[in-house]
């Protein structure tokens, strides 16, 4: 299956799925209807079964996907049954927070290097993390087989950043920083702006309010 062909809607509930099925699977529960997945999920059995049939047939008409099975089968889609090795670029307050948070880990992620242009962070340490200067970030990149990248920098630096990690081999990038980056076709992006996050949440209060 091509990863580009299925919609992104769809790999966001891959996640809601095996969530319940690791928390069925923890209950003994050996089996579970697309309907009783749907229902547990607050979305239809039709959107269940087509939300997997992109990836081949799972279940047994009549008696349900077998959910020890489905877990396996939505962890090796998920790429949930490897570990992937992570750099963040920028050791400001965003930065440091993301090098502390120890939940990570529990996702089959490890932040393995951190990197900065700021001379007076480069050398200090976060969490067991040295920061670096990101000059170093493509020997880095290369020795710790580091893959995702995570760009936690000013808008103004941001292109520059992405820039620099796509030519050490990164080609998957989390930018928080709050604009629009230009990256090969090769390469995944995933835009995550907190202050528009916000704002949709201040939008919702201010309409609530009104009604």
């Amino acid at each position: 299956m091509n990863p580009k062909k299925v919609p992104e809607s769809t790999i966001s509930r891959l996640f809601v799925y095996l969530r319940e099925v690791i928390e069925l699977t923890r209950m003994s529960i050996n089996t579970i209807s697309s309907a009783e997945l749907g229902e547990r999920t607050n979305l239809s059995d039709t959107q269940v079964r087509k939300d997997l049939g992109y990836f081949g047939q799972f279940g047994v008409s009549g008696s349900g996907y077998n959910t020890h099975e489905l877990k396996s089968q939505l962890e090796k889609i998920l790429g949930k049954d490897k570990v992937w090795n992570v750099a963040v670029v920028g050791a400001g307050h965003l930065g440091r927070a993301l090098l502390a948070y120890p939940g990570f880990q529990n996702h089959g992620l490890n932040i393995m290097a951190a990197f900065d242009i700021d001379a007076k962070k480069v050398d200090k340490q976060v969490n067991d993390i040295a920061i670096k200067s990101l000059d170093d970030a493509p020997r880095v990149i290369k020795e710790k087989n580091i893959s995702i990248g995570i760009i936690a920098v000013p808008a103004k630096e941001a292109q520059d950043v992405a820039n620099r990690l796509v030519s050490a081999g990164i080609e998957c990038i989390l930018n928080f920083a709050p604009v629009s980056l230009t990256v090969p076709e090769h390469v995944k992006i995933k835009d995550v702006d907190l202050s528009r996050e916000l704002e949709t949440l201040s939008y919702f209060l201010a309409n609530k309010k009104n009604n």
